[in-house]
């Protein structure tokens, strides 16, 4: 099959078959391609539309996102992980506003400029919102090449990469590329998925070089396994009824500029900087937090307010107290955030 016959199959089957309800296909621009992107990326359709429908029913300009406080941003994002995308959003939104008049460049190597904007997101919003001729090689569309052309290794990889990278080039067709585009992402979403490919009903299966091998659940290549370490914390829940102490976390590092409960790697800690006598603590249950590189071991010690010195503590750092019946708009991290409910809900039926 050549490659023009490849792009005009799967534009065919895009018209019949394609997605065209999600809600940032309604009205397309760079703008609501480029949020819709951000939040795709390591996070399935399902999970992102209600986030980007309420993202963009209060930022609904990239000029109301560049003008608004990152807390605010944050809490938005509260939920979908990788928070290091909300925080490069609002950088990448300040920059478009005052180096490019409040407009996304066409061109990708532009776009590449943001914050946040790798090649193959710069691609998909330029051709989406543009129709520039520019490939993209998402999760997705990485998994379909991979089967199609049976190219072995973990397309992390460098020279894995290259050569998928060459084939997306070589397929992207000279006309309709926002409808390509949307193609091969739904493609890889729809039919080659990660288990269990309808490779029955694709519309490339003819020419998929893995299929005729019998070899699909061998592409692509998995990522070499290397166990995770774990790490070990205790969260103070420092509380009066249903408030509760937060400090924001330094702007690097896991949960940057989110809110949480103050932290210590060993009990004694705890009496040792926040005056606390350990008979007066309470030990939960510890669970598991699991990032990317590594399992962090999470202890919640409740500790109620009056029992410790608070006001010495909190000049030193950047606090709040957090009201759980009536919140503060602020981004918090995930666990916290499943804390202070578990925590109010007790407090409710006790």
């Amino acid at each position: 099959m050549d490659n023009s016959h490849f792009s005009a199959i799967v534009l065919k089957w895009f018209d019949q078959h394609g997605r065209k309800h999600l809600p940032w296909q309604q009205t397309k621009s760079a703008y609501n391609t480029w949020i819709s992107e951000i939040m795709l990326q390591q996070t399935q359709v399902a999970t992102v539309i209600p986030y980007y429908n309420a993202f963009m029913e209060r930022f609904p300009t990239v000029e109301a996102l560049a003008k608004a406080p990152i807390d605010e941003v944050l809490h938005h994002w509260t939920g979908l992980g990788y928070y290091a995308r909300a925080r490069n959003l609002h950088k990448a939104a300040n920059m478009v506003v005052n180096e490019f008049n409040g407009n996304f460049p066409q061109d990708p190597h532009l776009l590449e400029q943001l914050p946040g904007v790798g090649r193959s997101t710069a691609a998909a919003v330029s051709s989406i919102a543009y129709g520039t001729k520019a490939a993209i090689l998402d999760g997705n569309v990485k998994r379909v090449l991979a089967r199609y052309f049976a190219v072995e290794g973990w397309p992390a990889n460098t020279q894995v990469a290259k050569r998928l990278w060459e084939h997306a080039e070589a397929l992207t067709p000279n006309g309709r590329n926002a409808d390509y585009t949307q193609a091969m992402m739904d493609l890889g979403a729809t039919l080659c998925t990660r288990s269990k490919p309808r490779c029955a009903v694709c519309p490339i299966s003819d020419g998929c070089a893995a299929l005729k091998a019998d070899r699909v659940a061998d592409f692509p290549g998995s990522k070499p396994k290397k166990e995770k370490p774990v790490k070990q914390t205790y969260m103070l829940l420092i509380k009066k009824g249903e408030i509760f102490l937060l400090e924001q976390r330094p702007a690097a590092g896991i949960w940057g500029g989110l809110w949480s409960f103050p932290e210590v790697t060993d009990l004694r800690d705890i009496e040792t900087h926040w005056a606390v006598d350990q008979n007066r603590l309470e030990i939960l249950e510890p669970f598991r937090h699991t990032f990317s590189h590594y399992h962090l071991e999470i202890t919640p010690v409740v500790i109620n307010a009056d029992d410790l010195q608070v006001e010495h503590v909190m000049e030193e750092r950047t606090t709040l107290w957090y009201n759980s019946v009536q919140p503060s708009e602020v981004g918090l991290a995930a666990p916290v955030k499943t804390l202070i409910q578990t925590l109010s809900a007790a407090h409710k039926e006790s």
